[in-house]
């Protein structure tokens, strides 16, 4: 990866440089048996398209916190490098009542009401699937996202130094995302390029973060994210650890 990467946006537009088709995220979900696998190009796809949402169509600007009440999950992944994009703080089940946008999935959506600004519902679907009626109030992101541009320039450079991320309270501003992330690969077993990450944690937590999209991104490899994982057998997991390849596993 690039050593002048500061913002987790940076670390994917080296990505795409580098290998654009190499996998980035795969996603199994063993409540509905979904698995999806993105590569560096598609995820970035879904970002650049999800980040002219932002801006243009809900009017997100620098310094804007946009609450994500998301669990760990691909597009959840997509939201928070389009945040990064833009230079809107990310704040990972954030209060909703205190955010200009909040981004919900199906089940936080009364707690989302809170939010007096713009308000975008994820049906959490297969294959990005609409909700079969969009919800009062909301916007229903499978709805606008198709529409958006392949292509992502911001109206403002993001500032590394400027807040990006609020996880557990805590507060990270772009360039301390990317240290972090890079300073704590190795205790993840992310070794470099090529490696791949087999996560079960949320995304509620730094190192739920951290393993589920952050470290894989800022070392050159790729994430394995597992919704519902204790749902999943030891001896399936065995064989999905060996199915996909993995070098190392963060539960």
């Amino acid at each position: 990866m690039n050593a002048t990467d500061r913002t987790p946006a940076d670390l994917l537009r080296s990505a795409l440089a580098a290998d654009p088709a190499r996998p980035l995220v795969t996603f199994y979900d063993d409540a509905t048996g979904e698995r999806v696998e993105l590569s560096v190009a598609t995820f970035a796809n879904w970002v650049a398209k999800t980040a002219n949402l932002l801006q243009g169509e809900l009017s997100a600007e620098p310094g804007d916190r946009v609450a994500l009440l998301l669990p760990a999950h691909w597009q959840t992944a997509v939201w928070l490098l389009a945040c990064s994009s833009v230079g809107v703080v990310a704040d990972v089940a954030g209060d909703p009542g205190a955010a200009d946008i909040v981004v919900s999935g199906p089940d936080t959506l009364e707690a989302a009401r809170a939010c007096s600004g713009e308000r975008v519902a994820l049906a959490l679907r297969p294959l990005g699937g609409r909700f079969p009626q969009t919800p009062a109030g909301f916007v229903d992101y499978a709805v606008e996202v198709p529409s958006q541009g392949d292509r992502f320039v911001p109206y403002a450079p993001v500032d590394p130094e400027g807040a990006a991320l609020i996880v557990a309270g805590r507060e990270f501003s772009g360039a301390e995302v990317v240290e972090r992330a890079r300073d704590e690969a190795g205790s993840l077993g992310l070794t470099g390029p090529g490696s791949r990450l087999l996560s079960g944690l949320g995304y509620d937590t730094w190192e739920g973060v951290a393993a589920g999209l952050y470290g894989p991104l800022a070392t050159g490899g790729s994430v394995v994210l597992c919704r519902n994982l204790g749902l999943l057998g030891e001896d399936a997991l065995a064989k999905r650890i060996e199915s996909e390849r993995v070098s190392a596993v963060a539960r």
